[in-house]
């Protein structure tokens, strides 16, 4: 069963500038350490960085809130497992707001893409429940 979907879609161009004008500012509000490390030691940085504002974006669209009702965007990280695939985890408000969305007897599943195709970074959330065997 669905309980939620979202989309995103960041400008590369725009992620930059607010990178080069905010600094750490910027990268302290809204990525984890993690989400930091990974993006730093990729050739385009700013690409990493949108597609994970796209998928904390989509993320938060997906739990049916957008940026609002006490959601933090450090509520909401991405990894990537050792193949390379992206998975969300969620904390705090955002992890509370996924348990009261899922039905009593589900265990839930974040399903992640991310593109980017520059200028553009993109990302689908899928957020499903399955019935616990």
């Amino acid at each position: 069963m669905i309980l939620g979907v979202g989309t995103d879609l960041a400008n590369i161009e725009r992620i930059a500038g607010v990178l080069e004008r905010h600094g750490d500012r910027f990268r302290n509000r809204v990525f984890t350490e993690t989400e930091q490390r990974k993006a730093e030691r990729r050739k385009d940085v700013a690409g990493t960085y949108a597609k994970r504002w796209a998928a904390k974006e989509a993320c938060s669209k997906a739990l049916g809130t957008g940026l609002r009702m006490g959601i933090s965007w450090k509520d909401m990280a991405v990894s990537n497992l050792k193949t390379g695939q992206p998975v969300m985890t969620v904390t705090g408000w955002a992890a509370k707001r996924l348990i009261e969305m899922t039905p009593a007897g589900h265990e839930v599943t974040i399903h992640v893409s991310l593109t980017d195709d520059h200028p553009w970074a993109q990302a689908f959330i899928v957020i499903e429940a399955q019935p616990i065997a």
